[in-house]
């Protein structure tokens, strides 16, 4: 089956911790402090590579995890960073956040890359909180945690032609001979299982991108056959190619089959169905398809339909039939712009989430909770007192006792923040 949607786990690396150093040399008896700060943990970067045409490669992974950023060390010595984990993706990759439902991008262009998980920011070293009043720090930042998601990865082909028509009625030996696409050829049902890509040259310095879409069947738009998924791939073609089995050996009347193809893309999305189309009579080799091919190119001629009877084996009719296509593709619109590319590309800032508030959990017991406080607690070494006393002074000042009060805490009463616990002396 064509791999086209995935999903795993992402993570950016962790911060690396900074670290509380003094200087220790000879003849220096009270040297300063000299801790070094922690490297910024890498990120998780989705990149286009427009050579990968499907998300096979991501098949069998379910976790991905980019460097995380070394510890600081004494001497001022600061920690590397950690390196960024760049992930190729094929153009036409739409990534979304699984668990809160967002889409983080739709990567459409060559070279079109986006941070899906950032790293976490390094800590600080002692030396950085030396001051007039505080000569001798004796704590440090401990890393940020990388950004960590699950991500679902969705790929529509981008090809500017789709063919299309029931299994075995010769697409993929005619985009083998139009380009240089090798997909697998074989005379039974559903020989192709996901998208053959084909860059096709009809004149000089002139080329389009042809999609092989795997055959489709009756009940293809309710998934018989796989079919709702091979459909999916077609959204973003600007002209159908619709290939007919002129000769018949199937059983199957081709008008037959063209009325049934139809049927389904339309129930499937109405801009599918309203698409040009390019009918292609193929098997013309064959003598039988002799006895069908003005009785079914009459017929839809008069419909208004472009028909070519060509031979995919022998290569009749097939230097035309590039050129023809190549001709209306210059006639068609381009996709309008919503369709190649989703304005919305970076998360959306959650500013509803609170920094800071009091939750009542019991009879004179409180929780302090928020972003801003689960960031101070994630960089607080709470097994280093004097770094504990620091984050009840930088909580403080961003106005947790005010807070305190205002949710009617009282002297003695016990507050909690993460793991941590204190009697509220106001």
């Amino acid at each position: 089956m064509f791999i086209d949607e995935v999903e795993f786990k992402i993570k950016g690396g962790d911060g690396g911790n900074g670290v509380v150093s003094f200087r220790r040399e000879k003849y220096i008896d009270m040297g300063g402090p000299d801790g070094g700060d922690g490297g910024d943990g890498g990120d998780i970067i989705f990149k286009v590579d427009e050579g990968m045409t499907t998300l096979a490669d991501f098949r069998y992974h379910n976790r991905y995890e980019a460097d995380s950023g070394k510890h600081g060390k004494g001497k001022n010595q600061h920690g590397r960073q950690g390196d960024d984990l760049v992930l190729k993706v094929p153009p036409g990759t739409i990534i979304y956040d699984q668990e809160d439902d967002y889409l983080i991008a739709d990567l459409t262009d060559t070279e079109d890359e986006v941070v899906a998980a950032k790293g976490g920011s390094g800590g600080k070293g002692n030396a950085r909180f030396k001051k007039a009043t505080r000569k001798a720090p004796k704590f440090a930042e401990n890393g940020a945690k990388g950004e960590e998601k699950t991500v679902r990865l969705e790929l529509k082909v981008l090809a500017d032609v789709g063919l299309v028509g029931y299994p075995n009625v010769g697409k993929s030996t005619l985009i083998s001979r139009v380009s240089q696409a090798k997909p697998k050829i074989a005379s039974y049902h559903f020989t192709t299982l996901q998208p053959n890509l084909g860059v096709v040259s009809y004149d000089q310095y002139k080329s389009f991108v042809m999609a092989d879409i795997p055959g489709l069947i009756e009940g293809a738009h309710t998934g018989v056959g796989l079919g709702d998924e091979f459909l999916r791939h077609l959204e973003r073609t600007r002209l159908l190619v619709h290939v007919l089995d002129v000769s018949g050996l199937e059983g199957r009347d081709p008008l037959d089959d063209f009325e049934k193809i139809n049927y389904e893309l339309k129930q499937f999305n109405e801009r599918l169905a309203g698409l040009e189309q390019i009918i292609v009579l193929n098997k013309i080799d064959l003598p039988v398809a002799r006895q069908n091919i003005d009785r079914v190119k009459t017929e839809l001629q008069e419909r208004g339909y472009s028909v070519f009877p060509i031979s995919a084996v022998s290569g009749e009719g097939v230097q035309l039939l590039k050129y023809q296509i190549g001709q209306k593709l210059e006639e068609l619109p381009e996709p309008e712009q919503e369709l190649e590319k989703e304005e919305v590309l970076i998360k959306p800032d959650f500013t509803e989430k609170e920094q800071m508030f009091i939750k009542k959990i019991g009879p004179n017991l409180y929780q302090v909770k928020g972003e801003l406080v689960d960031n101070r607690l994630e960089k607080t070494d709470l097994n280093n007192d004097a770094a504990v006393k620091r984050l009840i002074r930088v909580l403080k000042h961003e106005g947790m006792y005010d807070k305190l009060r205002d949710k009617g805490v009282k002297d003695h009463d016990t507050v909690q923040i993460g793991p941590l616990e204190f009697e509220f002396i106001n």
